[in-house]
C-alpha cells in the first residue's frame, strides 16, 4: 500500500535573517558562488567581470571580486569591501578600477539593487556588436522584454566614474544593458537574481545568434512577450531560478564558503 505524505513539499523560501553579520555572510557566500559558476560557465576572460553586493549595514559599499583572481578560485574570504571613493576597506587585494567606475554609479543611481554582474562572456559581447536590443524570440528572452536597455557609445575601458554614471543613466529602471562592443550587464534585488538573469541573459544572446544565422526568427506577439514577462521576468522568479545552481555549485566545490 503506497504512503502519501501529507507534508507540503518544500520550496526554497526568501531568506530572513537575525542580524547584520548573518546578512552580509549570506550575500558572500551568494557572491562567491555566482563567480563560480560564472567560471563554470565560461564567462572569465583575464581580468575582465565582475560582481558586486551591496553591504547592508554601510550601503555604499559593495564587496566585490579582487582584481586578478581568478573566478574558479574565489572564496567568501578573498572578497573585497571597496567604499564610495574606490578604496579597499577591508580585503587584502586590489580593485578592478572599471569594476569600480561602473558598479559604484549603477548602485548610486539604484537605491533598489543590491547586485550587479558583468562579464566579457563570449555570446554576450558577439550580440553586443550588433547594438541591438534582444528579440522576444523565446519564453526565457521574454525576462527582458521592455525590460532591458543599450549603451550605444563605446569609448573605450571604463575608468572614469562620469562614462559610469552614462551607463547607470541608460539602465534607467531595467534589470539589464547592453554594453555596445562591450558586453552585458545585469542588476537585481539580490546576487541571486543578478547572476540568474546575466546567466540566462548570455543564453537568450547565444540562441538569437543561433536562429539569425540559420534564418528569419518568428518573434513572439507583443502582448504574449509581455504575460510571458510578468511571468518569467520577476524579481522572484529570478532569484529562485539561481537556488539550484547555488546548491550545485556548493555541493561541488565546497570551499567557496571559506
Amino acid at each position: 500500500m503506497q504512503v502519501i505524505s501529507q507534508e507540503k513539499p518544500k520550496t526554497p523560501q526568501l531568506p530572513t535573517f537575525a542580524c547584520i553579520e548573518e546578512e552580509r555572510l549570506h550575500r558572500k557566500q551568494r557572491l562567491a558562488a555566482a563567480l563560480r559558476l560564472f567560471s563554470r560557465y565560461g564567462f572569465d576572460e583575464g581580468i575582465a567581470g565582475h560582481i558586486t553586493a551591496r553591504d547592508p549595514e554601510y550601503t555604499e559599499c559593495f564587496w566585490v571580486n579582487p582584481l586578478g583572481m581568478h573566478f574558479g578560485l574565489i572564496k567568501v574570504s578573498d572578497l573585497i569591501l571597496v567604499n564610495q571613493q574606490g578604496e579597499v576597506i577591508e580585503g587584502n587585494y586590489p580593485v578592478n578600477q572599471a569594476a569600480f567606475a561602473i558598479h559604484s554609479q549603477v548602485h548610486a543611481a539604484r537605491p533598489d539593487v543590491v547586485a550587479a554582474a558583468h562579464a566579457h562572456s563570449i555570446y554576450g559581447k558577439s550580440w553586443s556588436s550588433l547594438g541591438r536590443l534582444l528579440d522576444p524570440l523565446t519564453q526565457d528572452a521574454c525576462a527582458f522584454y521592455q525590460d532591458h536597455s543599450l549603451f550605444n557609445d563605446y569609448t573605450g575601458v571604463v575608468l572614469e566614474l562620469q562614462e559610469g554614471k552614462r551607463i547607470a543613466q541608460t539602465l534607467g529602471s531595467n534589470k539589464a544593458i547592453i554594453l555596445k562592443n562591450h558586453g552585458l550587464l545585469t542588476v537585481g534585488h539580490s546576487i541571486d537574481e543578478a547572476a540568474w538573469w546575466f546567466i540566462t541573459m548570455e543564453r537568450s544572446c547565444q540562441a538569437q545568434l543561433l536562429a539569425e544565422a540559420v534564418g528569419k526568427p518568428s518573434p513572439i506577439k507583443p502582448e504574449y512577450a509581455s504575460v510571458a514577462h510578468a511571468q518569467v521576468g520577476s524579481h522572484n522568479l529570478g532569484w529562485f531560478s539561481f537556488q539550484p545552481l547555488y546548491e550545485m555549485i556548493v555541493r561541488q566545490e565546497p570551499d567557496l564558503l571559506e
